[in-house]
């Protein structure tokens, strides 16, 4: 008998985690979550910290979850490491569990849903270093420390400098995948940086920070940032952002919610599931010109069709 049919409960109910309310790509998570619930004749119960990325309180989260028996948890964890007793709670009280965004080493869990984050750093530190003709004064602006997308995007940039030996870091500072941070940050490193040649941010979020403060003080530089959210395809197309990856919380959380659901049907599910990194730029932004509303989630046959 399934936890729904313990419950009484009509339709499954998926509990989502995500990291916080202030960055969209989370946003994009939660509506991809419900789009694909929806389909499946599912619910979502979100499961999100009030302070963005607090470990406590996502700790607190996971055992109300907990106490209410989803039929399977959607989970991205606010540290790499530090959520994995949570992780034992959740295998320990059978729930199923398909981590998404940002892989967790320990636990049991039916999938792994993501993109390859090293590739992306490497494939987009590449496009700009490219652009700029291999020589410049760079920012970087880094996410968060505990983050597995952080740690694997700087891993992915730095190899790719060291490919680069005209590209001098000037700067390397972490802006937490947030707005205002960065706002701060670039406002502090203008006066002591006289040349900037272009800006590394590990999301869009912290690149259109960089880029609205670099404006204002009347020095722009190419810009490329993590996620193709439409404030950064409008930037693209009106030239004010050089390029974004396609790192798309959206469809990453369809396939992941559509995963939790397949597996509680008894379906085959792949151990790890990773969507394609794709550069996004003026030349072929116009594929992912679509409100966040409007985005569709992909096709699971096409997603899992090499894994």
């Amino acid at each position: 008998m399934s936890a729904t049919q313990r419950a009484g409960r009509e339709r499954p109910v998926i509990a989502v985690f995500t990291k916080n309310r202030t960055n969209p790509a989370y946003a994009a998570a939660r509506i991809g979550a419900e789009r694909a619930a929806e389909r499946h004749g599912a619910q979502v119960a979100h499961y999100v910290p009030e302070k963005p990325d607090d470990i406590d309180e996502q700790i607190a989260l996971v055992d109300r979850a907990i106490a209410e028996r989803p039929d399977a948890v959607v989970f991205v964890p606010v540290h790499d490491t530090a959520m994995n007793a949570s992780i034992a709670k959740l295998n320990a009280a059978r729930i199923p569990v398909v981590n998404f965004l940002n892989q967790l080493i320990e636990g049991d869990f039916v999938a792994f849903v993501g993109s390859d984050d090293y590739r992306l750093g490497c494939e987009l530190a590449d496009y700009l270093f490219r652009h700029i003709g291999g020589r410049g004064n760079l920012v970087i602006i880094e996410g968060i420390a505990g983050a597995v997308t952080n740690r694997e995007r700087m891993r992915g940039f730095h190899d790719t400098l060291s490919r680069w030996p005209d590209v001098q870091v000037v700067a390397s500072r972490p802006g937490n995948y947030q707005r205002e941070p960065v706002l701060a940050l670039m406002q502090e490193l203008l006066p002591a940086l006289p040349r900037i040649d272009a800006v590394l941010a590990a999301n869009d979020l912290m690149a259109l920070a960089a880029i609205e403060i670099l404006e204002a003080a009347g020095r722009p530089a190419p810009v490329v940032g993590v996620n193709a959210l439409p404030d950064a395809i409008a930037a693209i197309k009106a030239g004010r952002m050089l390029a974004s990856a396609d790192f798309d919380a959206m469809k990453i959380a369809c396939i992941a919610t559509e995963a939790a659901l397949r597996h509680l049907r008894g379906e085959r599910v792949p151990r790890e599931i990773m969507l394609p990194v794709q550069i996004v730029d003026a030349s072929n932004c116009a594929a992912w010109d679509v409100p966040l509303a409007k985005r569709q989630c992909p096709h699971w046959s096409d997603t899992v069709a090499n894994c």
